[in-house]
């Protein structure tokens, strides 16, 4: 097996002909040439497998119609890059696989996988949400999901980025990718948003009209001390001019962030956390984020992996 380190960092998107993955191969375009990375270009044709008994699984061999239309997308694909971006290195992948495995197949730890929100295939969607959680779930490397509402400029690098911690690894990870982010650019900046609501176990609209409510004071002074602690570890040489401001909030955590990400370039999530308070970053909340946002969303693989 090739080490991962030995390969060559790119961004990989994922198209299907529609005008989300359009949106999304402009967006990983303008990334690869910033990091100064290849971009490679798949289209996944989604042919089904063939069971044999002496040959074992084989995928089924696509009509020669569907494999020049993949070609003919993946032409039209690399002209717009060309296009936009003269002196960007384009691979294209004409993958027999479904989409997610098509892109988890081809990347490593290093790279960063982008793709569209959803897409608008003939018969169903090609690049669904489905496709975007499940290798937002089981991708090694950053993932990159760009709607098509995007109002951010392919062009232009993301300078306000926002992010949501709860104290775990995972989000920790994001913290530290959402800095590093900015410091690329100038006059880059980190909005670090925190929820600290918690499930009760018992009926709190009761207790409520009851002149109860939960310790906000108490919570936020957690929430505050915590967001300073991960600040404090993940802030090194390269990041620690970037601006960073603060939001603590007691309201859902997927709409908190959304929120604070609408007037954002970027939003950066982990895939899955466990805080103290009370984990942020569940399968839920990214995927809320995911469905939600009207900007780029980027998230971290839930293991660690080596930086270059």
């Amino acid at each position: 097996m090739v080490e991962h380190e030995l390969v060559e960092p790119k961004v990989t998107v994922g198209i299907d002909g529609s005008p989300t993955a359009a949106a999304a191969l402009l967006w990983a375009a303008a990334e690869a040439e910033r990091r100064g990375w290849p971009l490679h270009v798949v289209y996944a044709l989604a042919m089904p497998l063939v069971m044999s008994v002496y040959a074992g699984p084989t995928r089924f061999p696509p009509p020669e119609e569907v494999t020049e239309q993949g070609r003919r997308v993946l032409t039209e694909a690399a002209g717009h890059v060309h296009g936009a971006h003269p002196e960007l290195r384009v691979e294209e992948v004409l993958a027999l696989e479904d989409p997610a495995t098509a892109l988890l197949r081809r990347s490593s730890p290093e790279d960063l996988l982008v793709v569209g929100s959803r897409g608008l295939g003939a018969a169903r969607s090609a690049l669904d949400s489905s496709v975007s959680v499940r290798l937002a779930a089981r991708a090694d490397c950053p993932v990159a999901v760009v709607p098509g509402t995007a109002g951010t400029k392919p062009s232009d690098p993301p300078r306000r980025i926002v992010v949501g911690v709860d104290g775990s690894d995972n989000s920790r990870r994001a913290l530290a990718f959402a800095l590093r982010e900015a410091a690329r650019v100038e006059d880059g900046s980190v909005v670090v948003v925190h929820s600290w609501q918690v499930p009760l176990p018992f009926d709190s609209e009761s207790l409520a009209r009851g002149g109860w409510s939960p310790p906000d004071d108490l919570l936020d002074q957690r929430s505050q001390e915590m967001v300073a602690d991960m600040l404090a570890q993940v802030t090194d040489g390269e990041s620690r001019d970037v601006g960073v401001s603060v939001l603590r909030s007691g309201k859902d955590p997927a709409e908190a962030i959304v929120a604070a990400g609408a007037s954002a370039d970027l939003i950066v999530v982990g895939s899955r956390g466990r805080g103290s308070v009370r984990g942020l970053l569940l399968g839920s909340v990214s995927q809320g984020v995911l469905h939600t946002a009207t900007v780029p969303v980027v998230v971290l693989p839930k293991h660690p992996r080596p930086r270059r």
